[in-house]
This record gives structure tokens, sequence and C-alpha cells, in this order.
């Protein structure tokens, strides 16, 4: 039997207690004390307009306990007083917030803050964006409702404009985060934190921002390239009656313009050949930046010339293809957590410092792992030349035990044996909640339709290791039309239906070989690439930069130099398996995560274990 008995039993998740995590800083995180704001670009890179108002910054704040919070969200009083600062878009659990403090399924966290009427056209609105609250908040405006919303992982977004007032306006926001004790998406998150299960966060983790629209403006933009013909089509939906106008740039040169008034079926279009277009690719991250004005709007946005998709090459062997050529993908699995920010980086210059550290270590791709990053951390990877494979956010009941991590770890046959299309196979994967489900598919939806403009993202991965795991077969079909350019990833880990393009295997116990698909030829679109979506995990913590004094792992090692030997052999031997017909793998991990000491950075980014 090709399995590490020593490794399973070693990877067996161990109850220390209730623990304390060593208090960590990133040095973005220690910048933040001399700065106002941790993040001032734009929020939304795809649709850009100079007309916008940071409101991210210190808030007040209060914790009210009620025992019906799960109801009482949607209509609660506001407290009396306010008796926290609390730094947005950071979570009051996050040491970055000057708060350091739980939010309880039990209680209602309320903000509060004043800002000034902001001036605005004679004819326009003030459009309120949130980009993330964890996870069901209401949101007030001079004490009426503007808005209510469910979904810690989709930005929403309120027309305040008949609720503002001359001089201060009051903000208020009222926020209820059951994490595990409810179904919703929560991806990692455990108010117990143990091995691989993190701390829970709640609250506005995402920027907060007003946007000023004039009456006449872009609703919807939408920006084709395609590298057969060099054409690049731009369509606009927008609200008036304006002419549109176009302009195409590479880097600062213009390369294409033009105008149009007519419209079809509510949009209009232009379609412009881009003379010499550049493809994107990681070594080359071209891209085309996009001026659009529609009467007094005015977007700026990007596009770029690239295809992905598995192709067959003239043995019929099925790769993954950027441009029509075999690419091998080196992936890291990323999880996305700061040990002073949780969910929330530091800044934008830590997300930029994480992608160039896995570029200096030689991988092309990061599997984005049970999370949706802000747009801000896509623009960073479309114009650094980084893949990124993307995940869709996990909810559902806690994962069982059995169903996710024993029977699978130990019996490889059981990893086609469970259908997920039964209340009998939904209920045991933790997907027998209708509300989860649909709050999934509503998710799924929006992450592709918001995403699916950034180069980066070369794929979509539905479900993982079976949490919450429901009808993917059907979700797959649902994905694919929505975004028909994207390999699918139905399933990664195991209870594979022979669905997506891809058979993607999770490998910390066996040796590093192929595995025979079973499905193959057999899939939607009949070709599937096989990737090892994850594997090593082999732990190697530094004192001083580590949460806790031991670690959650699946391998030791006495010295650094034995870990350092033991990684590269196990990436050398991956690496082999592209002449056998590998598409790629993704190796566990960016960094290291509270408990797990796993990667190849700190959790506090402060060391680099590959340039000790």
């Amino acid at each position: 039997m090709d399995l590490d008995i020593r490794r399973v039993i070693k990877s067996i998740p161990k109850d220390h207690g209730p623990e304390h995590l060593l208090p960590l800083t990133t040095e973005w995180g220690d910048a933040l004390e001399d700065a106002p704001l941790a993040y001032t670009s734009h929020p939304r890179p795809l649709l850009a307009r100079d007309s916008w108002q940071t409101l991210d910054g210190w808030w007040e704040c209060a914790f009210v306990r009620n025992t019906r919070a799960g109801k009482a969200w949607r209509d609660a009083q506001p407290p009396a007083s306010f008796d926290q600062l609390i730094r947005v878009p950071f979570s009051p659990e996050a040491s970055l917030s000057g708060v350091g403090r739980q939010l309880q399924p039990s209680e209602l966290l309320w903000y509060h803050r004043s800002f000034a009427c902001p001036q605005m056209p004679a004819h326009g609105s003030c459009i309120l964006h949130f980009d993330g609250v964890d996870f069901a908040c209401a949101v007030y405006v001079n004490g009426s409702k503007a808005a209510e919303h469910k979904g810690a992982y989709l930005p929403f977004e309120a027309d305040i404009t008949h609720l503002l007032r001359e001089g201060e306006n009051e903000l208020l926001v009222c926020v209820f985060d059951p994490s595990e004790k409810g179904t919703q998406l929560r991806g990692k998150q455990r108010l117990a934190r143990n091995g691989m299960w993190y701390t829970a966060q709640s609250g506005i983790w995402q920027s907060v921002w007003l946007e000023f629209v004039p009456s006449t403006h872009i609703d919807e933009l939408q920006l084709v390239p395609n590298m057969l013909t060099g054409e690049l089509t731009v369509s606009v939906r927008a609200t008036g009656i304006a002419m549109l106008s176009v302009e195409v740039f590479d880097i600062e040169t213009p390369v294409a313009s033009g105008i149009q008034s007519r419209r079809v079926d509510g949009r209009m279009t232009l379609s412009f050949e881009i003379p010499n277009f550049r493809l994107w690719t990681p070594q080359t991250p071209a891209l085309y930046d996009v001026v659009v004005t529609y009467g007094d709007d005015v977007v700026r946005s990007y596009t770029a010339f690239r295809s992905v998709g598995v192709e067959r090459d003239s043995q019929g062997v099925p790769h993954f293809c950027l441009n029509h050529q075999p690419l091998f993908l080196r992936g890291l699995l990323d999880q996305g957590y700061w040990p002073d920010g949780l969910l929330t980086p530091p800044s934008q210059e830590a997300m930029a410092s994480d992608i160039r550290a896995a570029q200096r270590a030689g991988f092309n791709m990061l599997r984005k792992h049970i999370k949706v990053e802000s747009e801000r951390f896509y623009a960073l990877c479309d114009r650094m030349g980084m893949l990124v494979w993307q995940d869709m956010p996990s909810g559902g009941d806690i994962p069982s035990d059995r169903w996710s991590r024993d029977v699978p770890t130990l019996v490889r046959k059981s990893w086609n044996s469970q259908r997920d299309d039964t209340d009998k196979g939904r209920a045991r994967l933790g997907a027998s909640s209708e509300g989860y489900r649909h709050e999934w598919m509503r998710t799924c939806e929006d992450v592709v339709r918001r995403l699916s403009a950034h180069p980066c993202i070369v794929g979509w991965v539905l479900f993982n290791e079976s949490w919450g795991q429901f009808d993917s077969a059907a979700m797959t079909q649902m994905v694919w039309d929505l975004d028909p350019s994207r390999p699918v990833t139905s399933v990664s880990g195991w209870y594979d239906q022979g669905a997506g393009d891809v058979f993607a295997v999770h490998n910390y116990f066996r040796g590093i070989h192929l595995f025979d698909d079973p499905y193959a030829g057999k899939g939607t679109h009949g070709q599937r690439i096989q990737m090892i979506n994850e594997f090593g995990g082999l732990t190697w913590p530094i004192e001083g930069h580590s949460s806790l004094d031991h670690s959650y792992g699946y391998a030791d090692y006495e010295t650094y130099d034995g870990w350092r030997a033991a990684l590269e052999e196990l990436l050398s031997q991956a690496d082999a398996l592209e002449a056998q017909g590998l598409a790629g793998y993704v190796y566990t991990q960016l960094s290291d995560v509270e408990e797990e000491t796993n990667g190849l950075l700190t959790y506090d980014r402060r060391v680099n274990k590959l340039e000790m």
C-alpha cells in the first residue's frame, strides 16, 4: 500500500486546548502606525473613476449582546454610545483594527462614523460601496436604512443621494456573524481555531468608499480581446443619452480610438484592430489601458490578449495551454492570511511582496485558497504576471472528519465512491442546507462575473476536499455557461464526479506519481488534465516568527538543511512528472499560517525560508 502511515498519524490534529497566539506583526502593519490609511489605490481597477472618496480609517464601534442576533441585525436599535475605535478595513479580531476582540454569535457589532457631504455634480448620484462585510449587515445613513446584505465575499452598494444632507452625515453599520455556528460561506475560519482551521474574523474586512456618478453614466463595461484577429471589442451599457468615446493605450502610447452613438439591444459597441498586439504571459504581462468616456462620465480600465484552455498535443495528451502553448503550472497554495490583518492584507505592497517571493522561487501560479481577495490583488497579479487558480469559498455544515479526512486519506478507492447529487450524499458532505446551497451559487456566479475580466485568473476551483460539496457536475456546467473561456476544476481532492476540465488530486501521504483518472475521456469536454492540486506541507518553524511553540503539518525535520533537501527533492519529483503528462502542481504552501509552519515564508513574512 502506497501510504505513509507515519505522516498520516502526524497529520491528525491535536487538541491543545485554548491557546493564545504569539503576537506577530508584518513590516507593513508596523508602518501603519504612522500612516492614516492601509489602502489608497482605487478599489475597483477595472472600472475606476477619479470621483471617489475612501471611508477607510478610524471609525467607532461597540459590541452589543443580543441572544436573537441572527434575526435582530436587520432592525436592532443602535447603542447609546460607542466605546472603542476601530481601523477599517480590518476586522475587530485583527490586531491592526486596534480592537483585538472576537465577535461572538450572540452579539452584534455596531460601527459608526461621520463624513462630510461630498461635492457632487449638479445632476448625479453618490454611491456607497462596501467591498466585504462578514457576514450579514444593515447600513444606515442619517438614521434611514440604506441597505442590508448577506455574504462575506460579495461586495454591495447603495445609492445614498436622497439620504444625504448638508454638512456632517452619519453612517451606521450593524453586523452579525455566526462563524461556524452557521452554514454560511466562511472559508477556513473557526471560533476555536486549531490545525488547518484559522482564527475567525468578522465585520468590515474590505474597503468602504463613496463614488460620485453623473446622471448620464456607464453601468457596465466589457472589454473583449480576440488574439486570433488582434481585435478589441468595447461594449458599454449606459444610463442616459450621450456619445461614447474610447481610447486604447499600449503603456502610454495611443494605439486606437473611436466614437459611437448607436445602440443595439441597449448596448453601444466599438471594435478596434490593435496593430502588432502583444500577448500577455507571466514573463511579459502586456496590458492595454482603456479610457472610456460617456458624456461627463470617464472610467479607466485595462485588458490583455491571452487565451487559456485544455488542448491535446500530437500524441493526444491534454495540456494546460496559455496562448495555445503548453505551460506547466508550478503553483503555491495561498491562504491569504496575515498575523496582524487576518484575511485583510496590511497593505497593497504586502500583497505584491508575496507575489514577488513566489516568482523568485520559480513558481508561476498561486492557488487562492477558499478565499476571494479584493480586486486590488488580482490587478497586481495582472500587472506582475502571476497566474491565479481561483477557489470558491466553502461553507455548509462543519466538515465530517470521517468523510472529509479519514476515509479519503486511508482508502484511495473512496475518492470516486461518494455521490454529491442525492440528499444522503449532500448531507455527508455538509451541504444539506438549502440556504447554504443558494448562497454558494449566488456567490459563485458573482465571483465569476466580477473577476472574469482579470487576465491573471486562468481557472476556477469549485469544491475542496468535500467541504460543502453538492451537485458538482451541475455547478461545473453553471460556471462553464458563465465563463466558457477558462478551465474548471469541479472537485479538488476527492469525491470526483467526472465533471470539469481537471482531475485534481491531493497527495500528502503517498508517493509522488500520476494517478489513473477513472473518468478519462468521459468528461463533458472529453479531456481532462491531471493536477496535483495540493501536496507537500513540509514543516520548518522558525523561533520568533511562529505563532505557537508547536506546529501542525505533515513532516518534521531535525535541521534546516534536512528540510531544504526534502523540499527540493519533492519539487524535483513533481517537476519530473511533466514528461509523463502532468499539467502542474500546487505545493502547500506560500506562507505559514498560525499553527501551520509549512510555508516558504514565515507567517509574519519577515523570513523567506528559501533565502536563509
